[in-house]
């Protein structure tokens, strides 16, 4: 055999093991996912069998408890302990809401408030001085002098409960349509907290439960004289960053300290306040968070979470998405303005994992299949009964066509809202366009106001966005559109707004918004064209949102009153982001094939730090890489527990039957997520750092003593 033929024979062997190694490649190709089609079918089918069957269990709609409501012969029967109204009113007075979105509480008698770092990270950054690094080197008052005035800071103190219940249903019923009836309890709300702020000279606020079953007043004590005792680095407090949020175990330093002065200057006394546990808790142990969660949908219609599930959970991620994309990529691109928008990156990030979460649960058959047999529940005990079922009957199905009546406009709607956060462009020309419709020039102050801080590049990022969303919801067919931007495409009609308005800066704007009012309206400026031109479109489709919301509210009303009738406060109302006490045990979880431990300790956050090869988000701060030998790293960390906790919640104490703190509330874990709609306890739980570690890192990490020292005695 010649050696020309021998290559060619070789070739041809080796051509035919090719072929025949790709035969079995794709064989088992083929296999594998018949296997697999196979196995997602039998899930799938036993998912849906299994949502068959299911029904709805006693706490689906959770245990965040009313102070004015508190179930105390519950707590007697699952804890042996039954809290005495000096004990409720006690711990209602001791705890806080925290500024506009969180919870807080005092822990001494001189004004010491706990919360958590992502709570008050942001201030932060605004009393940070020249040359000062406090995100990065922590914060710590030395004396009392040192404490750091936090402007715009406020607390407040839930210091009365009037029930109102009575006088706003009578109103509503004074209207003869939804439109009226609706009006009507508006108006009833706003006089009643007219009357009570001025007569108590309180913040009262009306709070809606049970969908409108029950209207409580609530009224609040503000305190704005607020300072900065103690924050740690961004880096220990934020520990593992977003590929760590809503995981577990945990390692996170999230606290804060503020200090509540009162009108002479002085640290204010406070007779109520959550006095420190030394020995922590243990597993088992009834426990309660005290906050403020902040909303929840475990009593809407099935209509309600399908319209959720369908439209705007979807809508909402996907902008989140995008401001996490864009971001992450803005500050890498611009390192030096890291400080200005990490803040709203690690806000985006948290909001794009509780969505994902949401929209998880909203499409899993099983969750969906216990909430509708509590509503069928309710239905069935409705239609046996003659006089409810007149009154009531419809209720669902007027819910479930108003929010079909939605959908239909819902794209269009969003075409001309464009998106949360957006540019500053759009922004400065609905509000021209506002006040020049109404004949009235836009003050200088406000426009000032909108270009504060302004950074072009940016903003010239989220303009193409909304373009985007312009071309995508209403597209160039649409009147507004074809007459302003004619058939460009979103890049095309970005370009152009950058080049022709006057409002891609503060000076051309205020020479703007200093012209007479027709004279803005007449201005060619393409934003102002476009708002302008899209306004009566615009006001019809929010015209038919009012209305349809209306429908909504008046008959989620309907269905308060009858599951207020059936249940009263033995099930508590949905979140309202005011406060509330639910009680839960620490108990451990199947998780990733294991058991997640129910307390972490100082040494995981080493292994955390090391096995990530020391890169961020798992970099520690320098005082915790080279900790002092009296720091104790076998101290439980962080723990957890099966207390219900939605957002709100973040900065809630932890504590016992003695009302003393056993931790601090920061998060959830992943499969917390789905508590918006359904609260369980299988995987469900809350992340709070240990009292015992957080007292640990103060004293002998920290060595800020003083503080130490008040957590300690509960007084300076």
């Amino acid at each position: 055999m010649t050696k020309t033929g021998f290559r060619i024979t070789m070739e041809g062997m080796t051509i035919m093991r090719k072929q025949k190694l790709l035969f079995n490649v794709i064989l088992q190709v083929l296999i594998f996912s018949a296997l697999f089609i196979f196995n997602g079918a039998q899930k799938n089918s036993t998912a849906q069998d299994k949502s068959s069957t299911v029904k709805s269990e006693k706490f689906d709609v959770g245990k965040m408890w009313t102070f004015e409501h508190a179930p105390v012969d519950y707590f007697g029967e699952a804890y042996n302990f039954k809290p005495t109204r000096d004990w409720l009113d006690n711990v209602r007075m001791s705890a806080l809401r925290f500024g506009n979105g969180c919870s807080a509480s005092f822990i001494s008698e001189d004004g010491l408030v706990m919360t958590n770092h992502h709570c008050g990270r942001g201030y932060v950054t605004q009393i940070t001085k020249p040359g000062e690094k406090l995100s990065e080197t922590g914060f710590f008052a030395e004396t009392l002098a040192d404490e750091r005035p936090v402007p715009g800071l406020f607390v407040d103190q839930l210091i009365k409960v009037v029930d109102v219940t009575n006088d706003i249903q009578t109103a509503m019923e004074s209207g003869k349509t939804d439109a009226e009836k609706q009006k009507a309890k508006n108006d009833k709300i706003k006089e009643i907290e007219t009357k009570y702020s001025s007569e108590l000279g309180l913040k009262c606020n009306v709070i809606t439960f049970y969908n409108g079953g029950m209207y409580m007043l609530y009224c609040y004590k503000r305190y704005t004289d607020v300072k900065l005792v103690f924050a740690p680095e961004n880096y220990v407090a934020h520990f593992g960053g977003d590929p760590d949020n809503f995981t577990y175990p945990r390692y996170d330093f999230d606290c804060m300290f503020f200090r509540v002065y009162d009108a002479d200057g002085n640290p204010m006394k406070s007779p109520n306040f959550f006095k420190w546990s030394s020995g922590g808790a243990s597993v088992g142990e009834p426990l309660f968070v005290v906050g403020n969660p902040g909303s929840t949908e475990r009593l809407k219609t099935y209509s309600q979470l399908e319209f959720a599930r369908d439209i705007t959970v979807p809508a909402r991620l996907k902008q989140l998405d995008f401001m996490v994309g864009y971001l992450d990529k803005y500050i890498s691109d611009n390192p030096d303005k890291k400080l200005t928008y990490q803040d709203a990156l690690f806000g985006n990030q948290n909001s794009q994992k509780v969505y994902t979460g949401q929209v998880k649960a909203l499409n899993d058959p099983v969750m969906m299949a216990r909430k509708k047999d509590f509503e069928d529940i309710i239905k069935a005990k409705v239609n046996a009964d003659a006089n409810l079922k007149s009154k009531y009957g419809k209720a669902w199905d007027d819910i479930a066509a108003a929010l079909n009546d939605y959908r239909k406009i819902y794209d269009e709607l969003a075409g001309y809202d464009l998106m949360r956060g957006g540019s500053r462009y759009f922004t400065a020309a609905r509000l021209l366009v506002k006040n020049s419709s109404e004949g009235k020039q836009t003050p200088d102050s406000l426009i000032k106001n909108i270009y504060k801080k302004f950074d072009a590049d940016y903003n010239n990022g989220l303009l193409q966005k909304e373009c985007e969303i312009i071309s995508d919801k209403l597209g160039s067919d649409n009147p507004s559109v074809k007459k302003v931007f004619g058939v460009k495409n979103a890049s095309e009609m970005t370009a152009y707004i950058l080049e022709k308005s006057k409002l891609t800066g503060l000076d051309a704007a205020l020479e703007l918004a200093q012209k007479d009012p027709q004279a803005v309206l007449a201005s060619d400026d393409p934003l102002i064209m476009f708002v302008k031109e899209s306004k009566p479109r615009y006001d019809e489709l929010t015209a038919r949102q009012k209305d349809i919301q209306a429908r909504v509210d008046v008959n989620s009303a309907m269905l308060g009153r009858i599951l207020f009738e059936i249940y009263g406060t033995s099930i508590p109302p949905d979140a309202t982001l005011t406060l509330r006490i639910s009680d839960g045990v620490i108990q451990s979880y199947p998780y990733n094939g294991t058991i997640a431990p129910p307390f972490t300790t100082f040494y995981g956050i080493y292994d955390r730090y090391f096995s990530h090869g020391k890169k961020y988000p798992w970099l520690l701060p320098e005082r915790w890489q080279n900790p002092p030998a009296e720091f104790k790293l076998e101290t439980p960390y962080n723990l957890i527990s099966t207390n219900d906790i939605i957002g709100g919640n973040s900065g809630s104490a932890i504590i016992n039957r003695n009302a003393e703190v056993v931790g601090l509330v920061f998060d959830g874990n992943i499969e917390s997520l789905p508590g918006r709609y359904i609260y369980t306890t299988e995987a469900n739980r809350t992340i709070s750092i240990d009292s015992r570690g957080l007292l640990e890192a103060i004293k002998n990490l920290y060595k800020a003593t003083r503080l130490s020292n008040e957590i300690t005695n509960g007084k300076l």
